[in-house]
């Protein structure tokens, strides 16, 4: 080979690696593209993240695994390092999960709220009731049966807020019984057996039209959903994509994707399933 043309295939070489370790593609091109986002069934059955997953992955270059199960397993994934960016709702336990160091960067995403639903008939006669802990109490006192999802959801935590309030134990009674199961496949239970059961506004709406459930008690203060983001704290588990569950998390609370979330089931549904809340106080919310 000529000496000239030994320089030139020298310098290809040279200026190939130089464009391969340039900031700009590294940037485009994450070390490590896959995430896996944990998160709640409502929002994975009311259909937002088909929406918003695509977009992320298409402005960021990273993949996203979504994990769609209830609020508290969600956090037990987290609390094992099995996942990088949580999306639950369920804030009690959320604020436990921070305090204990399992994450970190809680930000408040959105709400929309629970609504008590069962079938036309309504024999416990709850329909138009404002009281969440009333309606459960009249749903006991009728001896009808109550379909809980039993599964450690934020869902879930919602509904043992509001016996605890209206004074009843549900534990052990025959009209008290559970599935185990998401959102959308609790209320497709209920729907099958006539029954009554606790769901969030957008997975109810979602799904309405399959159901032959109707709304029959909301409003209630105590009714409200609220969802954070959280990441999964790299000091705890430094092999979680830290920078991709930033990312994920950074998006959620943009504008774009705000914008997203406060038109989202409109054309569908004539009212949003989510309203966005990003930078808002949490005890503002409801008011």
């Amino acid at each position: 080979m000529k000496k000239s043309q030994r320089a030139s295939n020298g310098l290809w070489i040279a200026l190939l690696c130089l464009f391969m370790l340039s900031p700009g593609l590294s940037a485009a091109r994450p070390a490590q593209r896959n995430i896996i986002l944990s998160t709640t069934t409502s929002t994975q059955d009311s259909g937002l993240l088909d929406v918003l997953i695509p977009i992320f992955e298409k402005k960021t270059g990273y993949f996203v695994k979504t994990i769609a199960v209830g609020s508290g397993q969600a956090m037990a994934m987290g609390q094992k390092g099995e996942a990088d960016v949580l999306l639950v709702h369920s804030p009690a336990a959320e604020k436990k999960f921070i305090a204990e160091g399992y994450g970190v960067n809680r930000r408040i995403i959105m709400h929309n709220d629970f609504v008590i639903v069962g079938p036309p008939s309504d024999r416990a006669g709850i329909k138009g009731v404002k009281s969440a802990a009333e309606a459960f109490k009249k749903i006991a006192a009728a001896n009808v049966i109550f379909m809980s999802r039993g599964d450690n959801s934020g869902t879930h935590a919602k509904e043992k807020v509001i016996w605890k309030a209206a004074g009843i134990t549900p534990g052990g009674q025959k009209w008290h019984q559970e599935t185990g199961l998401g959102m959308g496949q609790t209320l497709a239970v209920a729907a099958e057996k006539k029954t009554y059961t606790l769901a969030d506004r957008g997975t109810y709406l979602a799904l309405k039209k399959n159901l032959g459930l109707d709304i029959l008690t909301e409003g209630d203060a105590i009714l409200l959903n609220i969802y954070h983001v959280i990441e999964v704290n790299p000091l705890k588990w430094p092999r979680v994509n830290a920078a991709g569950a930033k990312a994920f998390a950074d998006f959620m609370v943009s504008k774009q994707t705000q914008k997203i979330i406060e038109t989202f089931g409109v054309e569908k549904f004539g009212s949003p399933l989510f309203f966005p809340d990003a930078g808002k106080k949490e005890e503002a919310l409801g008011k």
